[in-house]
């Protein structure tokens, strides 16, 4: 006789429940396997969220002039021409005030270094990123000051020895204390600090990060040794006119330049080589943590196939009373589908929730994609690995079964 599917359905639920600690071993790998999927993949998606939302915040009306031969996005399917050449930059002071002084679809110009150095505060002193930069370079950037002002043309023209600091720098080397109008100590000079940056988050792009110093461009030439800039900053009228300023920056530059002294790029290229790297990145997890479902699937087969030699005399005599090989095959693989199923169902669970503990620290988003393909592939190893095992109880000979010890 056949037995219709409820029965069968019912069968395997029951012999799920005789063995809970097998049945929850089994399912260990599948949870494991599923929650490092979403978990892996939903940093990658969040680092990737993150740094779209910075580069946002930048504007997407800005060009960036760096040293070298470098292309990005479109014009080289990512970065290439080698990194950029900021030891033998030729960028120049002048060179940003020229492109200021163009006009037409160009707003404005800001050029900067950056270097590491010790910042020093009394016996305090911590490593951080020290930006000398314009005095329009906070401004283009759109980096504010909570408190005090930012750095202005006169101390740019003279040189002076201020500082703006971060907020990280203020915590680190002022606790409780007021910084403003003390004086730090940056390389081996005394700056006199005259602002403090607002809090910009702790992962920031370019000089976006609270570890920074400002100081103006000349003071930090005198300070590092050089004279040229490593990156130039064009602002244009609006995101339409970055092609036009993109022209017109390349011609002025080329009156002093040649091609591969240096390379013009717009934010959303910047952006698009990044997300193409971040993109694998997120793959490359996700494909890692996906091998944890194919040892959970290997895990399932194993017990799965002990479970038939277990199960060999009541097999044999469920044969024996009328039951089709069918019904054996179809209940053996629903077991394995209910065991990767609810494994599936606590894995999420634990991925989705060590993504939204580990969000407020560091940037998770659990996307629905990502729960839907760990829930997905963890079905289907339920019945891949499945069939084998239940193929196996399937093909027994009924008098042979009954016979086994």
């Amino acid at each position: 006789m056949n037995m219709d599917f409820s029965e069968i359905f019912s069968l395997a639920i029951r012999s799920i429940r005789r063995n809970t600690t097998r049945s929850a071993l089994t399912m260990l790998g599948i949870i494991i396997g599923v929650a490092s999927v979403i978990l892996l993949v939903s940093l990658g998606q969040g680092l990737q969220n993150y740094v779209t939302g910075q580069f946002e915040k930048l504007g997407s009306n800005i060009i960036y002039v760096l040293p070298g031969k470098v292309s990005f996005g479109s014009e080289g399917g990512g970065l290439s021409g080698g990194p950029p050449n900021f030891a033998g930059s030729k960028l120049t002071l002048e060179q940003v005030r020229g492109i200021a002084r163009l006009g037409g679809p160009i707003v404005d110009a800001a050029g900067g270094t950056e270097s590491i150095s010790r910042v020093k505060y009394k016996s305090k002193s911590m490593y951080g990123t020290v930006v000398g930069g314009t005095a329009n370079y906070m401004k283009i950037h759109t980096i504010t000051t909570s408190s005090g002002r930012g750095i202005n043309e006169t101390d740019v023209k003279l040189a002076r020895k201020v500082a703006v600091i971060g907020k990280n720098v203020v915590e680190k080397l002022f606790g409780q204390v007021n910084p403003l109008d003390k004086q730090i100590v940056i390389g081996d000079q005394k700056f006199l600090v005259v602002g403090v940056l607002s809090d910009l988050g702790s992962m920031g792009v370019s000089a976006g990060g609270n570890d920074h110093s400002f100081i103006p461009v000349t003071a930090a030439a005198k300070i590092f040794g050089s004279e040229n800039l490593q990156t130039l900053s064009v602002k244009a009228k609006t995101k339409e006119d970055i092609p036009a300023a993109i022209k017109a920056t390349k011609r002025y530059l080329s009156k002093e330049l040649t091609e591969d002294d240096f390379s013009v790029v717009d934010s959303s290229s910047l952006l698009s080589t990044i997300n193409q790297i971040l993109g694998v990145l997120t793959a490359a997890l996700g494909g890692i943590a996906a091998i944890s479902l194919v040892v959970g699937g290997v895990g399932i087969m194993n017990i799965m196939l002990v479970s038939v030699t277990e199960r060999t005399r009541e097999i044999g005599l469920r044969k024996a009373v009328g039951a089709k090989p069918k019904d054996i095959l179809v209940q053996f693989v629903i077991e394995a589908v209910v065991l990767s199923v609810l494994g599936g169902a606590v894995g999420i669970a634990i991925g989705a929730g060590g993504a939204f503990a580990i969000n407020k620290v560091f940037p998770a988003v659990v996307s629905l994609w990502s729960i839907a393909l760990a829930f997905g592939v963890s079905a289907a190893v339920g019945i891949i690995f499945g069939v084998t095992p239940a193929l196996k109880a399937s093909k027994l000979d009924p008098i042979d079964a009954l016979r086994y010890e």
